[in-house]
Order: structure tokens, then C-alpha cells, then sequence
């Protein structure tokens, strides 16, 4: 479920019907794709894989031992389908995690995942309750919709200049404030 919902930014934007539900559900996805990241989560990302035809090993760049346990289940994603889905820990060691694998997949040697896989936790937080974030997710809704949707994807100032594109690196900095109790410090490096 998005942050934004269809009838959210129908309203705010004022099409009525218009639009069909899908065209402005990809609007209220794309805001979800930009904002999440950002906010305070519990995963982390491997860079490599490996099993046998028993157990999955992820690789990490950065010590988890303090991250994930054994027993935890966790949410794999962007793995591939040997990997993918609910799984329960078996060991942690160091940088890495191994787990059961279902099925009898064929043995692989250590690889790397393009792009980077994910590894989720139990989530402690939601966004969907936080009134300051759901405001955030709206406006970068209206901003995409009112880039794919007006001439010059910007506005005329006061002296007639043309403002800078939508879509720039400005539009998080837009809501940064709404945000700020939420950002997480990771996402904020660089």
C-alpha cells in the first residue's frame, strides 16, 4: 500500500475522473520509491550469495552480527527465486547469514547480486500513522504528477525567470523538514 493514496491525490489535484485509478497509483509508487528509502528502516543490503542445495549464505559489505540473530526471520528480496522470501537464520558469522533453501537448487560458488539484495527485519515503524510523512509523500506525489503533466515541468517567478525542473535534487529538500524526525542516518551519507 502506498503512503498516498489513489483518492488522496485525486482530490488534492482536483481530476475528478479523468484519470484512470492505475495511472495515478504509478504516481503514488513512485512517491513510495523516492521517500522510503529515506526514512528509518530495519534492513540491510548483501552484495554476494552463494549456496548449496541445503542453505542460502548472503554476503554482506559490513560486520551484521549485531544485526541479525539466529532464529530471526527475515524478508529476502532481489535475490533471485532460490533465495527470495521468509526465511529463518541459521548462522551469523561475521559478515554473512545462511539459512534453509527450498527445493534442491544446484550448488554456485560465491557471486554477486546486480543490484544489491535486500535483507529485511521485523519493522518497528509505520509510516502510514505519521501525519508529517504522509503530507511529505503527498507533495512529492503532486510534483511528479505536475512534471509529467504541465509545459516546461516548472513555474515562472515573480520576475518571469523560469524555476528550476521539478524534478531535481531539490524535491526531497522540499519536505526535508516534514521529515526530519524520520531520516535515517544512512540514508543521508554522500
Amino acid at each position: 500500500m502506498s503512503l498516498t493514496t489513489v483518492a488522496e491525490l485525486r482530490s488534492t489535484l482536483g481530476v475528478g475522473t479523468l484519470y484512470p485509478d492505475a495511472t495515478l497509483q504509478s504516481v503514488c509508487d513512485a512517491s513510495d520509491v523516492i521517500l522510503l528509502p529515506m526514512l528509518w528502516n530495519n534492513y540491510q543490503f548483501n552484495s554476494h550469495q552463494s549456496n548449496t542445495t541445503t542453505e542460502g549464505t548472503l554476503y554482506f559489505d559490513t560486520n551484521i552480527e549485531n544485526v541479525f540473530y539466529v532464529g530471526q526471520s527475515v524478508v529476502i528480496t532481489g535475490n533471485g527465486s532460490t533465495f527470495n522470501g521468509t526465511k529463518t537464520i541459521t548462522a551469523v558469522n561475521g559478515d554473512t547469514i545462511t539459512f534453509a533453501v527450498t527445493g534442491s537448487p544446484t550448488a554456485t560458488d560465491i557471486h554477486t547480486v546486480v543490484p544489491l539484495g535486500q535483507v529485511a527485519g521485523a519493522t518497528t515503524a509505520d509510516w502510514t500513522t505519521d501525519e508529517a510523512v504522509l503530507n511529505a509523500s503527498l507533495m512529492i506525489a503532486v510534483e511528479i504528477w505536475q512534471a509529467r503533466t504541465t509545459t516546461l515541468s516548472g513555474s515562472n517567478l515573480v520576475d518571469f525567470q523560469p524555476s528550476p525542473y521539478r524534478m531535481s535534487a531539490q524535491l526531497l529538500a522540499k519536505v526535508r523538514g516534514l521529515i526530519a524526525h524520520a531520516l535515517s542516518p544512512n540514508s543521508m551519507v554522500g
